[in-house]
């Protein structure tokens, strides 16, 4: 049994586990299953209370991905979560993975304007 097995028949008894739920995530991220991980994570970050690691998580998989701009809305939706709870060390880190991004991804239209 694989250990994304594993994690999956735990969360048969408690689906609604959070850290089970992340490490499922992790699991997808670590088979080259981009968008299955995202997908959990985006559940976590909808959850009731989101799990803020969780926007941190989808933020780094969206940039190595190439999705710079929804990297960045995950970020600021993560950083404004990581506020809300109290979370000034997460705040923190996402906002330096969001100031990293610099002007990166934009502009990505603008050589189109050229051609008019």
């Amino acid at each position: 049994m694989s250990r994304r097995e594993k994690i999956e028949a735990m969360l048969v008894d408690d689906p609604t586990d959070t850290f089970l739920r992340y490490s499922l995530a992790m699991e997808f991220r670590s088979e080259g299953n981009s968008e299955q991980s995202l997908e959990k994570l985006g559940e976590l970050t909808r959850d009731k209370e989101p799990y803020v690691p969780a926007f941190f998580m989808a933020g780094q998989q969206l940039v190595e991905l190439g999705r710079i701009d929804e990297a960045r809305g995950m970020l600021r939706d993560g950083i404004d979560e990581a506020r809300r709870q109290g979370n000034s060390h997460a705040a923190a880190e996402m906002s330096e993975l969001l100031a990293s991004l610099g002007s990166l991804g934009e502009g990505s239209d603008a050589d189109e304007d050229d051609d008019l």
